[in-house]
């Protein structure tokens, strides 16, 4: 079994005791999954829509880029300053208190008729829609220790898929009925999933809520970061292979817009259907870990991240490597969130919400560098360039691993 591995079994023994009492079943896993799914797409469903709703609403090309970046700073407030309660209230109310909110947020995209009003509704859409991570770390709390890798990698996989799909549904959509009836058809099903979600799920998982106010519990996400290495370090691995990740989804349509390919954006929409092969890896990973196989996963998987950046340097000139990139890439990432989440879970059951969001947090940071510096880069240097950072920061994360993997157990851990 991995260092890794040892010490969060350790501490979750400790702490959880016997497991819960609750039974979560594979049919909820998955309604597990498909909400998170549902709420995350809701990012990025506006990215294939910009240019409409500039035109719509007479946006300029800057105030229109703004909508994106809004909806990325919401969300990163929401890790933070949201996805903790879940160790302080009511899991169940917090969810459906959320996705109900939710359903607000995306009413009035749909209804805005300004640009401020397009801007506040995406900002608050990007904000609620962390009720996914609270939906991760409920489902790791109603796990089983011994299966909890496999529970994690399950629901993870429903969120790489909602993240993949979102730009597809949100483009298909859009040609049938407008650009607000992707927004309608989301909140719609939000609305759903809420009461679907009301009437099935336990107020809370195996642990008692935490006896906090809610600044201490902010603080503590920052103390439980000066205080375990191992989450410290699986959010560095967070933050490069996000980018590595961003530095591909992010820019992949520039070469693909141009010869030999000249795809419209609904063909380019349409990769993320090759992505979603990316989602198996999260519950193989899952069932890896469980095993103790987490240092292996790892590093395997982040030297597959560095190798996929190979075949996609022959995009230009075979679609086949382009597809063979993609697939190992998102197989990559995803074998290494799901350990990460796995493990940095179990150092503390009972502040599981503030681990992940914090834990998150580096998640956007990785996601939004990577996206900037790709677009940048490729417009100075071309895609050979924009190859070599995706491939760097799969790199630093594999030498990362390598120098770390002998003593990656956090001390305090092996209390």
């Amino acid at each position: 079994m991995s260092g890794d591995s040892k010490a969060v079994t350790r501490r979750t023994s400790e702490l959880e005791g016997e497991v819960p009492a609750f039974t979560l079943t594979r049919g909820l896993v998955l309604l597990f999954a498909v909400a998170c799914g549902a709420a995350v797409a809701n990012v990025y469903f506006s990215q294939p829509l910009l240019v409409t709703m500039g035109h719509d609403l007479a946006m300029s090309p800057a105030v229109v880029g703004s909508v994106v970046t809004l909806t990325h700073v919401g969300y990163g407030l929401g890790l933070f300053f949201l996805v903790p309660l879940g160790d302080v209230a009511d899991r169940r109310r917090l969810v459906v208190a959320q996705l109900l909110l939710l359903v607000g947020a995306l009413a009035l995209v749909a209804a805005a008729r300004s640009a401020a009003l397009l801007l506040v509704g995406m900002a608050a859409t990007g904000l609620l829609a962390v009720v996914t991570q609270t939906l991760v770390a409920f489902a790791a709390s109603l796990a089983p220790p011994a299966g909890r890798g496999r529970v994690v990698g399950l629901v993870t996989s429903g969120v790489v898929t909602g993240i993949l799909l979102a730009r597809t549904a949100s483009g298909l959509l859009a040609d049938l009925a407008g650009w607000r009836s992707v927004y309608i058809a989301s909140a719609s099903l939000t609305a759903l999933l809420a009461l679907v979600l009301h009437r099935v799920l336990p107020r809370r998982g195996a642990t008692a809520p935490t006896a906090l106010r809610y600044g201490q519990l902010l603080r503590s996400t920052l103390t439980l970061f000066a205080r375990e290495r191992l989450l410290r370090l699986r959010a560095a691995f967070c933050l490069l292979v996000f980018a590595s990740f961003s530095t591909l989804w992010s820019s992949i349509a520039l070469p693909l817009s141009e010869a030999p390919y000249h795809l419209s954006h609904s063909a380019i929409g349409a990769l993320g259907l090759i992505g979603v092969a990316g989602a198996l890896a999260a519950t193989v990973a899952g069932r890896l870990n469980d095993r103790g196989l987490s240092q292996r996963t790892t590093g395997i998987a982040l030297a597959l991240l560095t190798a996929s950046w190979l075949p996609l340097a022959f995009t230009r000139g075979s679609f086949w490597a382009l597809v063979v990139g993609v697939i190992v890439l998102d197989l990559a990432v995803q074998a290494v969130h799901v350990t990460n989440q796995t493990l940095i879970y179990a150092l503390h059951p009972d502040a599981g919400s503030r681990l992940i969001g914090g834990y998150m947090v580096f998640y956007s940071i990785g996601s939004a560098t990577g996206a900037l510096a790709a677009t940048s880069l490729y417009a100075a240097a071309g895609w050979g360039a924009v190859c070599a950072l995706g491939a760097g920061f799969g790199f630093l994360g594999f030498l990362l691993w390598v120098l770390t993997r002998g003593g990656s157990a956090e001390p305090a851990s092996r209390r």
